[in-house]
């Protein structure tokens, strides 16, 4: 019997022992997940004054899941806010809109708001995919519950994904991934009498395949690019390993990968018009991904957000905090080779290698870095870096692709430990090899297990804009301007204060992506800036007051008239007192109102 038709014959009897009701240990399991998930996010539960590190990717998030949770209550567009970037709207099918997770915890939000629903969704994204991962590996590939488990915990935890939840959900999002995977790779068996019927291997495994790849599209389609791509070269790497199971698998999961695309096509042709088309969209991207790339060091490194880490390496391997994607340590590097020699018979093993190597190398970007310095040796990234779709994508995060493989490369290690007797001609129950590789397994961990995610200051959102003082100035169809008007990149007191308060103003500016202009579709950080937004966030990054001419006053009052302002309010800021100055040199004196300055600019707008 050939090691290929044994592995069949143990994915299709795991597959039948999983039909049952899950276990109280599988519940344990999961718990655990969840415990662990909300510990690592315990230094913001209940701190209004504190952002995860990339503090300005959170507020992006929680402002997107607040706009969700306010077109569930409203029946309003998902697709698409007029509160932001005032007076043009924000096409948020072209960004990072995370629906798939903003609709289902609407409810958290409109109780709660939004800092808690941002956390809710990390805690949900880390333990959820560490669970999905746990259900397949079980299902499917191991019989060992604990072999499972520890998969399941790197396939969640590992440093690239905690490092990817404090900032980017839909990075985080990956708990349909395995789903997808299962799916695709249905298990089949070699007699043809048992073999069920098309609509059990095609039609409808297919039509799932169809609504969960339709619903990744709304958590993160950078995600499913990477799921595509994995699968490609798996598959190719199998067929190398396993030529007469792929031939007689191949019609099969063509079939359903036909059928899946159909459907996802059919229900996503609105949203994906109206994101490459529609009011508001974009051609290109605002940054050049290339240079977000890995350092080679970095896979035998240590993670920022680790027991072991520290603050000065990892800033010299990694583009930065959030994209420390690698960083295995040489342990787990080490136990994935020992495995892959140890198991290299098993054309799933090969196929993973293959994968998990080629991955690895595509994270390096184009010219390869080895410890903070350029080197000429040209990277693989290089052979695709110009293709339509993968122009967009962050050469760093390929490396997240390795981490299932070394989550399922680990389990599948520790679970033929545990299935084989420890020493030629000994008992099955023999404990010797079992302590030994339990020892490995443990070194290899021990130095990965994540820390709670790094918190940073912000100002809170002041009373004059949380308790709604602001109405008492603010006809309909005008806007709360807050000071600094960030159209680009970094903490947008717009955005925060607007999800944090659910959307119930309209600002001007924002951290998105959207075109120059209405005649020019070509990507930028935000909206065109206005003269007096960039006059104020210069004095808000340096602290310097300059001179204001007649000329500066003038341009402001034309910049709030676009905005169609109402007010302009200063909160708390590092330059508080340079940028007071700075706008009371252009519209007057302020009131300070409910924590906040304020200038009340009706009577000069009009």
């Amino acid at each position: 019997m050939s090691v290929g038709t044994v592995e069949r014959e143990v994915e299709v009897r795991a597959g039948r022992r999983w039909r049952l009701r899950p276990r109280t240990p599988d519940l344990a399991v999961v718990a655990g997940y969840l415990a662990l998930a909300t510990w690592l996010t315990s230094r913001q539960w209940g701190r209004p004054d504190r952002l995860f590190h990339q503090a300005g990717d959170q507020i992006l998030f929680e402002w997107m899941l607040a706009h969700a949770a306010r077109a569930v209550a409203g029946l309003e567009n998902p697709l698409w806010s007029d509160a932001l970037n005032a007076p043009g709207g924000v096409n948020l099918m072209a960004n990072t809109s995370v629906l798939g997770l903003g609709v289902p915890l609407a409810p958290v939000t409109l109780l709660f708001g939004s800092q808690v629903a941002f956390a809710v969704a990390v805690v949900g994204c880390l333990a959820g995919t560490a669970a999905a991962w746990y259900v397949l590996l079980r299902r499917r590939l191991v019989e060992s519950r604990l072999a499972a488990a520890l998969g399941g915990l790197v396939c969640g935890f590992a440093p690239g994904m905690v490092a990817q939840a404090g900032s980017h959900l839909h990075m985080a999002a990956q708990f349909l991934v395995p789903v997808i995977l299962a799916l695709v790779f249905m298990p089949h068996p070699s007699d043809p009498a048992e073999s069920p019927g098309a609509w059990s291997r095609v039609w409808r495994p297919g039509l799932l395949l169809g609504l969960v790849v339709t619903y990744q599209v709304f958590l993160g389609e950078e995600v499913l690019l990477f799921v595509a791509l994995a699968a490609g070269v798996f598959v190719l790497g199998y067929a190398l390993a396993d030529r007469a199971t792929a031939r007689r698998l191949a019609p099969v999961t063509a079939g359903r990968i036909a059928v899946g695309a159909v459907v996802a096509a059919v229900l996503l042709a609105y949203p994906l018009w109206f994101q490459f088309f529609g009011p508001g969209h974009y051609r290109g991207m605002p940054f050049h991904a290339y240079g977000f790339q890995l350092d080679a060091a970095s896979f035998t490194a240590t993670a920022r957000q680790t027991v072991f880490g520290d603050h000065r390496l990892p800033a010299l391997l990694a583009p930065n905090a959030t994209e420390e994607n690698s960083f295995f340590g040489p342990g787990l590097l080490v136990l994935a080779v020992v495995v892959t020699v140890w198991l290299w018979r098993r054309p799933l093993v090969r196929a993973l290698a293959a994968c998990g190597v080629v991955f690895a190398l595509l994270s390096l970007g184009p010219r390869v870095r080895l410890d903070g310095s350029s080197t000429e040796l040209p990277g693989p990234y290089l052979l695709i870096a110009e293709l339509p779709l993968l122009d967009h994508v962050v050469p760093a995060r390929f490396s997240l692709v390795c981490v299932p493989v070394l989550g399922i490369l680990l389990a599948l290690s520790v679970d033929r430990v545990r299935r084989q007797p420890a020493t030629a001609g000994a008992a099955p129950d023999s404990v010797p090899v079992r302590l030994l590789w339990a020892g490995a397994v443990a070194a290899a961990l021990l130095p990965l297990a994540p820390t709670p995610i790094r918190t940073v200051p912000t100002w809170q959102v002041p009373a004059f804009v949380a308790e709604g003082t602001w109405r008492a100035y603010v006809p309909a169809g005008r806007t709360v301007v807050p000071v600094p008007p960030v159209t680009n990149a970094g903490q947008s007191p717009a955005m925060l204060w607007s999800a944090r308060t659910g959307l119930a103003f309209t600002a001007p500016g924002g951290f998105f992506i959207g075109p120059r202009s209405p005649d020019d579709p070509a990507a930028r950080w935000g909206a065109p800036d206005r003269p007096t937004s960039l006059l104020l966030r210069r004095v808000a990054d340096t602290g310097e007051v300059p001179p204001i001419s007649e000329n500066d006053r003038r341009q402001a009052v034309a910049d709030l008239r676009h905005w169609r302002a109402a007010v302009v309010v200063q909160g708390g800021l590092h330059h508080g007192d340079p940028v007071r100055r700075t706008v009371e040199a252009l519209l007057g004196p302020a009131r300070e109102i409910g924590g906040a300055l304020v200038w009340d600019v009706r009577p000069l707008v009009g």
